[in-house]
């Protein structure tokens, strides 16, 4: 070998650069149509998004009549309150019980359809959530969380909270999944897409000619002219968002991959590359939907069994809340201060889970405890709708909303405008 050694070194760097350079069009290309399919779904998401970053304060203002208690007075036992709702409606079992009230907030019940022993199927009582006040133990009301249909003052915010991740799409051939699925999809897509956006937004191998450095190339990307034209203020609008709030967007898009393909893709996966602590709900397969299983223990003695536990453990928060999950027959009692399961800063509340059959320890789930993946798993949430970060948290995430549903109409706009130069192209050839 002579001094030209270095030669097919250099070969191989210009070969390198006209492939990035024949990648762009193609880059260009997902970005345009994959843009276009996933850009009303993504308006959708985001304004509903920005709104039900604030669900629990919109409730309050939009059903005082249920949220807010009416008379003064101690509390009566949540669990003796259970009972009676359990009496006043046999069709129905509570499913959550809230253990920790704010003060001056009524009691939110969860309740679920029981099984019909004479037709086999469940009960269709019509709601899932009723209302008690603490002092007199009166109903205040029932509403039907998450219902798409009617959308009523007391299920608004509901509506729009499964709206976000599911689009309202019904079940079909015994499957209540698919809006779920077609969402994570469409964060799949999203989430790729990312990259290829801010791939796009590089100075191009064209632009190196000028002798420009590569930021001086690239620092108009990172910027709105205001005075240009309105296409242009549009397109740099699209473009500069999407590059200074590229990381936010991300976190965004994969959590929400992460959400709704959680037990079809992202633990599967996850616990093939790193080490998961697995919990009951992924250990155990939910029984048939119209095959709730009985629990043989009652919330009395899972909720004083995890008080003992948790006594043990040195906690000082009281048992917040406590659920009992028919299709996996599960308890689970959470400890938190009253207020502090909604809103607060962190990953959750901890959590212990005991064998509805037999009261056996069934696992936890401990903020910030367990393996990387384990916090991964806990943060996914907490990311998605900001409440890592506790109120700024949420002030970004219902920011981040608009910007997303801005990021689609603009996209749009984009793709229309350069659809009609390419139209009048055509018609002056």
């Amino acid at each position: 070998m002579d001094a030209r050694t270095p030669l097919p070194v250099g070969k191989d760097a210009r070969r390198t650069s006209l492939r990035l350079a024949g990648l762009r069009p193609v880059l260009g290309f997902f970005h345009r149509w994959v843009g276009l399919f996933i850009a009303g779904f993504l308006f959708v998401s985001g304004v509903t998004g920005a709104i039900i970053s604030w669900d629990h304060e919109l409730d309050d203002l939009l059903n005082p009549n249920l949220m807010h208690a009416r008379a003064a007075g101690p509390a009566k036992p949540p669990l003796e309150l259970a009972k009676v709702i359990e009496a006043r409606d046999p069709r129905v079992q509570v499913t959550f019980i809230p253990l920790a009230p704010e003060p001056g907030e009524a009691y939110a019940f969860g309740v679920e359809a029981k099984r019909n022993p004479a037709t086999g199927k469940l009960f269709t009582p019509g709601y899932n959530q009723v209302f008690i006040d603490p002092a007199t133990g009166d109903e205040l009301g029932r509403r039907n969380w998450g219902a798409a249909w009617p959308i009523t003052r007391e299920t608004f915010v509901s509506f729009l909270y499964v709206l976000h991740y599911t689009l309202h799409i019904p079940a079909l051939w015994g499957i209540d999944r698919w809006g779920v699925w077609l969402m994570g999809v469409i964060a799949v897509l999203w989430t790729i897409d990312c990259f290829v956006g801010f791939y796009l937004t590089l100075p191009s191998r064209a632009s190196a000619k000028t002798g420009k450095s590569f930021v001086s190339r690239w620092k108009p990307a990172w910027q709105i002219k205001t005075k240009a034209s309105a296409y242009r203020i549009n397109f740099d609008i699209h473009r500069a968002f999407g590059l200074w709030l590229w990381g936010v967007l991300f976190t965004v898009a994969f959590t929400a991959f992460s959400l709704n393909l959680y037990t079809e893709v992202f633990y599967p996966v996850l616990s093939k590359v790193s080490k998961t602590t697995p919990g009951p709900f992924e250990l155990r397969a939910p029984a048939p939907l119209d095959q709730p299983i009985v629990a043989k223990k009652t919330y009395a003695e899972v909720i004083a069994t995890a008080q003992v536990e948790a006594k043990k453990r040195g906690w000082t928060d009281p048992a917040g809340g406590a659920f009992y999950a028919p299709a996996y027959g599960v308890y689970g009692v959470t400890f938190h201060q009253p207020g502090g399961d909604h809103g607060a800063a962190g990953v959750g509340t901890p959590y212990l889970y005991y064998d509805g059959q037999t009261g056996l320890p069934a696992g936890e789930r401990l903020p910030w405890v367990g393996t990387a993946a384990d916090i991964f798993v806990q943060a996914q949430f907490p990311l998605h709708s900001g409440r890592i970060l506790g109120l700024p948290g949420r002030i970004l995430i219902s920011f981040m909303g608009l910007v997303v549903a801005a990021l689609s109409v603009t996209g749009v706009v984009i793709w229309w405008k350069k659809r009609q130069a390419r139209v009048a192209r055509r018609a002056r050839a």
